[in-house]
């Protein structure tokens, strides 16, 4: 008898119908991820140098973002030698003040508007004052003059060896001198910051004016340093063409007792007008009481010891 095998064949049949219509049923086109938000990029200024006595800079960032926009930003101090005053922190500019000499690491952070930072960090560098000093005691200097008047007539010594700072008699008749003496100033900016300025006079020991003994006579030989107003030629140079000299900013040299007294006068009000102005003409020196028997003799830059030339110590700052 014949056995037919039919359940296990129809079985199979209906299995690879069901498989064949699953295939069907599956769509071939992949299904994208979903974009993951990017960090933000900051872009920081580069680094910056600035010289003290300028103490403040105002810098600009940036950001930029993949998927977002920036939304803000925020600088902040890492380090430094103190700490800086940060105006307008939140914003894209901001200004850094009251810096001192050193290193500051800044951070800059932007944010994007998903809540995501980025950061950046960059440094000023803040050096310190940059002090010259100009050190000035010419010899046979063109720009120093004494101009005198006696008995009426011109008594003026444009090559004399002293500044005879005086008001005394000659044959019995009152003579009186001044000084005029101008420093070569031209090297130092029309913009710089004069720090400190200071006029150093050398007694002369040996005078050939007042009592031929002592360089210093009278009750009050204070002397006054002002500066000269006009231009003024040493060669044509004469007591009754003496330019005047200006009262804003003069010095006074205090009188003394002692027969012989070097001077350091603080002259710094006189030179930064004579370098803001452009106008150098030089001092005028000559006795606050013109009074007869009255003296401060000095060394003038004609003077035998080079070492007692009158000397002007400038220090100033460039802008």
């Amino acid at each position: 008898m014949k056995r037919y095998f039919y359940t296990p064949i129809f079985a199979l049949l209906i299995l690879l119908v069901i498989n064949g219509c699953q295939k069907k049923d599956i769509d071939p086109t992949p299904i994208p991820p979903t974009p993951r938000d990017s960090v933000p990029v900051a872009k920081a200024p580069a680094d910056t140098t600035i010289t003290l006595p300028v103490n403040s800079v105002t810098l600009s960032g940036s950001g930029t973002d993949a998927t977002g926009h920036i939304v803000g930003y925020l600088w902040s101090q890492i380090s430094g030698p103190a700490e800086a005053a940060i105006v307008d922190e939140s914003s894209r500019t901001a200004t850094f003040s009251g810096l001192i000499a050193g290193t500051y690491t800044i951070q800059f952070e932007v944010i994007d508007n998903n809540g995501l930072t980025g950061l950046a960090n960059f440094s000023i560098i803040v050096k310190p004052v940059q002090m010259v000093t100009l050190t000035l005691q010419p010899a046979n200097n063109q720009g120093e003059s004494n101009v005198g008047i006696w008995n009426g007539a011109d008594w003026s010594n444009h090559t004399s060896v002293e500044e005879p700072i005086s008001a005394w008699t000659k044959d019995g008749t009152p003579t009186v001198i001044r000084n005029l003496l101008k420093f070569d100033l031209s090297s130092i900016p029309a913009n710089a910051t004069i720090v400190k300025a200071d006029l150093q006079l050398y007694s002369d020991t040996i005078p050939l004016n007042g009592d031929l003994v002592h360089a210093n006579a009278g009750t009050d030989n204070s002397v006054l340093i002002q500066q000269v107003a006009t231009n003024w030629d040493p060669a044509s140079l004469t007591w009754f063409n003496q330019p005047a000299g200006l009262t804003a900013n003069q010095v006074i040299i205090p009188s003394t007792t002692q027969p012989f007294l070097n001077v350091d006068m603080d002259v710094k009000g006189l030179i930064a007008s004579m370098v803001s102005s452009g106008a150098n003409y030089g001092f005028k020196l000559q006795l606050k009481n013109e009074v007869e028997y009255t003296s401060r003799i000095f060394c003038s830059s004609y003077y035998s010891d080079a070492s007692r030339h009158p000397k002007l110590v400038v220090q100033y700052i460039k802008n």
